[in-house]
């Protein structure tokens, strides 16, 4: 059944919850705004990749601000409720997506009220969208991951990717790049929907070209994309030659977006997240995070470039939260700081050419010895010790960057004080805007956003979102759920003879 009515059954916010004077209320306007986001990266990451590289980053190149980053119920943000504020302007619960919270524990956020409980919120995009400009989203995670979908989705479980990946095929957008096709497809197609919805078959009914590979994204001159590069997350940088060939790097990504999307005379507003800097930080793998923080760099360069050339785009570029409290500096060096050569930090670092991810897909199953030996010397460990080796040899596949990540961080100059999020403040990065923004709370960016395409996030709350009963039966209709199809459900809206059908999502 292809759900080619698409409306959210959803709800007025009747009453809102104030917040802080965004930072941009003298912003000037913009036609395009690039927002670029390296999930879970601190400044240590910045620091220790611009060592790495051995030259400046292309963030280097923009002003600086800083960002706070707590949520409303804790001082240490997870990346669905940091996604919400940067994309709709609030703060909210733990695992929500687009909607204002459930409960409010940290001073100085308003608390929730019955009004305002879990209601839908509106993004920069939906804003950007119905303001008439195109709209992109691009990540190495699944695109159903938190983070792209605060931009593109309303839910309270950010785990519900079946869901967020139906919103996301109807909310129009024009441009979709990163993994996840699985979320596409029904369970007899080999993906995950038990609805039985193909939506693969839906976006292409919708008039999207629907790429699988570098090349076919490269070749396309479609003016409605949406690239699938693999079934659940894309690979690490550094393993993409040698595990995912046919994938294209978040560079080409962002470059064949901003193509795209530059062709709506009016602008465009586009997302893109470094998603796996955040998972190679949970796993304390300093490898994995070099090749995706450069990785994300180089996407930073192509924004710039554009914006450079164009005139009139907004380049903001900040992280939602830290993961893994990494340092540049560790209890090994505590009385030889400040003697520290460079090559201490670089050398063990540079020794590798793929991620703990990597050896895992490297290995494929095959734990003899000599293979994992040779697995750990493209991961920079040529000497393991009979542990490090029995480690690796026992190690499942999807926790070996846990395993040999701190292995390889032990023999350079860092260290880790968690697998989790850390809450200090972030940098936040800018081009386009010569005035210093000095400190700002993570809902300021959506509404400096918002202001420079012109618009204000509630007012479009207000016309995108309402209550059903409330509207319906103003209009003297009547209201029933349909169940023939359990996994399928549909609003059914009656008026007289007229019927309509809203399918719930």
């Amino acid at each position: 059944m292809l759900k080619m009515l698409r409306i959210t059954a959803a709800i007025t916010l009747v009453a809102v919850m104030a917040v802080a004077a965004p930072a941009g209320a003298t912003t000037p306007s913009f036609k395009n705004i690039i927002v670029l986001v390296p999930d879970g990266c601190g400044s240590p990451q910045t620091t220790i990749a611009r060592w790495f590289k051995g030259a400046p980053l292309a963030l280097d190149q923009m002003n600086l601000a800083g960002v706070r980053t707590y949520g409303a119920e804790s001082i240490i943000t997870d990346s669905a409720p940091a996604a919400t504020a940067f994309a709709c302007g609030y703060k909210t619960s733990d695992k929500f997506i687009g909607m204002l919270p459930d409960a409010v524990t940290i001073p100085g956020i308003p608390a929730s009220t019955t009004e305002t409980k879990a209601r839908p919120v509106a993004s920069v995009l939906e804003g950007a969208k119905l303001h008439g400009k195109a709209t992109g989203i691009i990540a190495t995670s699944q695109i159903q991951h938190a983070t792209p979908a605060g931009f593109s989705a309303h839910t309270p479980n950010r785990s519900d990717y079946n869901d967020i990946a139906e919103q996301q095929v109807y909310q129009g957008i024009d441009v979709v790049l990163g993994g996840g096709k699985q979320h596409l497809l029904p369970v007899s197609a080999g993906g995950t929907r038990t609805d039985n919805e193909n939506l693969v078959e839906v976006l292409k009914a919708r008039g999207y070209a629907f790429v699988g590979t570098r090349d076919e994204m490269l070749a396309s001159t479609a003016t409605r994309l949406w690239g699938a590069f693999a079934a659940d997350d894309m690979a690490y940088d550094w393993d993409r030659p040698v595990v995912a060939p046919t994938e294209p790097s978040l560079a080409e990504m962002t470059s064949k977006a901003i193509d795209v999307l530059s062709g709506n005379p009016l602008g465009f507003f586009l997302f893109i997240e470094g998603s796996k800097v955040d998972w190679t930080n949970h796993a304390n793998d300093p490898a994995g995070m070099l090749s995706d923080m450069l990785a994300f760099d180089d996407a930073v360069k192509v924004a710039l470039d554009f914006a450079r050339d164009d005139g009139d785009t907004l380049v903001l570029a900040f992280a939602d939260h830290n993961t893994g409290g990494l340092s540049l500096g560790s209890s090994a060096t505590s009385s030889t700081y400040s003697k520290l050569p460079l090559t201490a930090l670089i050398e063990p670092l540079k020794a590798a050419t793929i991620t703990g991810e990597g050896v895992a897909k490297v290995l494929a199953g095959d734990r003899s010895e000599p293979r994992v030996r040779e697995a750990l010397v493209r991961y920079g460990i040529s000497t393991p010790t009979a542990e490090e080796l029995a480690a690796v040899i026992a190690a499942k596949d999807a926790d070996m960057n846990y395993v040999v990540g701190p292995m390889l961080s032990r023999r350079s100059t860092i260290a880790w004080t968690t697998t989790g999020h850390t809450g200090e403040d972030l940098f936040l990065y800018h081009y386009g805007l010569d005035e210093p923004m000095g400190m700002l709370e993570n809902t300021d960016i959506a509404h400096l956003c918002a202001a420079a395409l012109g618009f204000e996030l509630d007012e479009v709350s207000r016309v995108l979102f309402q209550r059903a009963d409330e509207a319906f039966l103003e209009a003297g209709a009547t209201m029933t759920v349909s169940s023939t199809d359990p996994a399928n459900k549909v609003l059914v809206v009656q008026r007289g003879w007229t019927k309509l059908e809203i399918p719930v999502s």
